[in-house]
């Protein structure tokens, strides 16, 4: 034992925690995504392959290596949203948030008091807050702002004379980076029949991505939030705060 901790190279140390920190990005870059699901799926093939030699199981064995042989076509188009991100952001930093607690604290106010304000007006909006999944696809789509939280932006934005007031506003480090965004509704046959677009679409979001989701109906007046593809609904402005304060606080410990 003592010998081959001898035999330990400062390269081999090097090449251990290169392939540690790769394997840890790749990790935080589809948490929270479906991916997840997939590679679990892989890795069950992986272990029937490994069963099937181990036990002769030939036909089965034969029916996973012709599988395996095409991984990679298969890691290609199922992660290609993911790989997608990983090379729209190759090279930035994000392992640090840009905001100060102050920062951080002044913008969920003001979205706070958005929400409150568009449900007492009865009307409808969608407020998503992306947290470690990149949704770059979803700001692509919309049109771009990059502009600073506040109430009175968030209230211009959704009013029904707005061009954009059908769409989801997505704020990244704090800010609005586009309105006018469309999320891709939830399939699931769980989901209440009385729900809306809009509640489906924040289900549809964050069934495959980490993003934070208000919800505002303009039927009930009612405020909503989603997260991993769970809603809580009939939020008010303390419970709100705290929702938001709660998922801030964990992103930045991340």
């Amino acid at each position: 034992m003592l010998e081959a901790i001898r035999d330990i190279r400062v390269w081999d140390v090097l090449d251990i925690l290169v392939v540690a920190f790769i394997l840890y990005r790749v990790f935080l870059l589809i948490k929270g995504t479906r991916a997840v699901q997939m590679m679990f799926g892989m890795g069950i093939i992986l272990l029937a392959l490994i069963f099937s030699r181990w036990v002769g199981l030939y036909t089965l064995n034969w029916l996973v290596q012709s599988f395996m042989t095409q991984i990679v076509l298969v890691v290609l188009v199922l992660f290609q949203p993911e790989l997608r991100r990983a090379l729209a952001r190759m090279g930035e930093n994000t392992l640090f948030s840009s905001l100060s607690p102050i920062e951080s604290s002044k913008f969920l106010d003001e979205i706070v008091k958005a929400a409150v304000s568009l449900a007492n007006r009865r009307i409808g909006a969608l407020i998503v807050l992306e947290r470690e999944t990149d949704l770059k696809n979803i700001i692509d789509m919309g049109t771009p702002l990059e502009a600073k939280v506040s109430k009175e932006l968030l209230l211009s934005i959704f009013h029904p004379t707005s061009p954009l007031h059908d769409g989801a506003v997505v704020v990244q480090e704090g800010r609005i980076a586009a309105a006018g965004c469309f999320l891709p509704l939830s399939m699931s046959p769980s989901v209440a029949k009385e729900l809306g677009t809009r509640h489906r679409a924040a289900l549809g979001l964050t069934e495959e991505t980490d993003a934070f989701v208000i919800v505002v109906s303009e039927e009930t007046g009612t405020i909503s939030v989603v997260q991993g593809g769970r809603l809580v609904r009939d939020l008010d402005a303390v419970t709100l705060r705290r929702a938001l304060t709660g998922i801030f606080k964990t992103t930045k410990k991340k």
